[in-house]
């Protein structure tokens, strides 16, 4: 199960694959801090350049939107355009059954919302706050921030550039995608396409392990009538596990070399039972009420957290590992992150490798 996803999530050994190819492979990348998904694919793809994905958002061949989880995704302009509409249910449920923007849309036309916010937003780009100022001027009794969270649920939104580029942050504005990218949803896609798409990036997997990840309900049917094209097993518990035929399934002993991942990556978020890649007692050291750490992968499986701290000229990689380390992981850790740093503080002329507890790092200066 571990080796299946490291090598289908690309992290047994780099790709060769373009940005375009790595992003419809994965069916997107978690991607709400912006500099994440540069992260997620330097450790995935030989020889990425950040400008590999910034001239991509650029161009429009790349966006970044709210879909899987109601949570936002760097997804191909195609894939945007193809998944939007299958998670709509999953905005519908985050808007209408949200504890604090629920009661502040209660007794509108959301039909008449829905069309004043898409005027609004493509005649400009517009941030969070301006959208609820503007539609609170034609609202004035409703909340303005329950006025624009209606409009991130119920219109396809995505954040233009420079959010998303690497080194040049900015405020978050927002334009549909359609205005975006210049062509209609794609409503011709269906579920059973995208479960394929999932199980090929993240299978074997249960019914339960797919809605973790898309945020859907109820696609037991779904998956019942995929079942003469899958492969079944059955885990330890006896649950079903389905799978894509001919998927790779390395043997368990495959080496898997150090990775580094970014936050919110997408490898830790998308299954019920995430054992095969975190312990249970680890988990709630990664995965907390305001977000997911960044964490690094020894034999497949994660093993702590990292980050970087910059100070100047310098940048220090700071590992902070679960239990005691071996002098060849802390090795290993060191190579690979050695090489993080070169790509994540490129500006820094010093980079440091510190592990948690210890007060020597090791140094190199460009």
């Amino acid at each position: 199960m571990n080796r299946s996803l490291l090598d289908r999530q690309l992290l047994l050994r780099r790709s060769s694959l373009t940005v375009t190819q790595t992003l419809e492979h994965l069916v997107g990348m978690q991607a709400q801090v912006p500099e994440a998904a540069y992260i997620g694919l330097w450790t995935r793809l030989e020889n990425f350049m950040h400008d590999d994905l910034a001239q991509m958002l650029l161009d429009r061949r790349a966006v970044r939107m709210a879909l899987m989880r109601s949570t936002i995704h760097l997804t191909t302009e195609q894939d945007a355009l193809r998944l939007r509409p299958l998670v709509q249910p999953v905005l519908d449920r985050d808007l209408y059954k949200n504890s604090t923007h629920a009661k502040g849309i209660t007794g509108l036309d959301m039909g008449d919302v829905v069309a004043y916010g898409r005027a609004l937003l493509e005649e400009a780009p517009r941030t969070i706050k301006e959208m609820g100022e503007l539609m609170n001027h034609r609202w004035p009794e409703h909340p303005p921030s329950s006025l624009a969270y209606s409009l991130r649920n119920l219109l396809p939104l995505v954040q233009v550039p420079p959010r998303g580029i690497w080194g040049v942050g900015g405020q978050t504005r927002c334009t549909t995608a359609t205005h975006w990218i210049g062509r209609s949803l794609n409503d011709n896609t269906t579920l059973e396409e995208m479960i394929m798409r999932y199980l090929e990036a993240f299978g074997p997997a249960t019914t339960q392990d797919m809605q973790t990840w898309s945020g859907l309900t109820k696609l037991k049917e779904v998956v019942e009538g995929l079942r003469p094209n899958l492969l079944v097993y059955r885990d330890e518990d006896g649950q079903e596990l389905f799978d894509v035929p001919d998927a790779p399934q390395p043997d368990s002993d495959t080496p898997a070399p150090p990775r580094f991942l970014p936050k919110y990556d997408n490898v830790l978020a998308s299954h019920a039972n995430r054992t095969r890649i975190i312990a249970d007692e680890h988990r709630k050291l990664v995965m907390m009420k305001n977000g997911m750490k960044a964490t690094f992968l020894l034999d497949g499986f994660v093993c702590g957290t990292w980050r970087i701290v910059p100070e100047r000229s310098s940048a220090t990689l700071v590992v902070e590992p679960f239990g005691k380390l071996t002098l060849e992981e802390k090795n290993a850790l060191t190579e690979e992150g050695m090489k993080l740093l070169q790509f994540a503080a490129v500006e820094a002329t010093v980079h440091d490798i510190q592990f948690a507890s210890e007060t020597e790092g090791r140094q190199t200066t460009a």
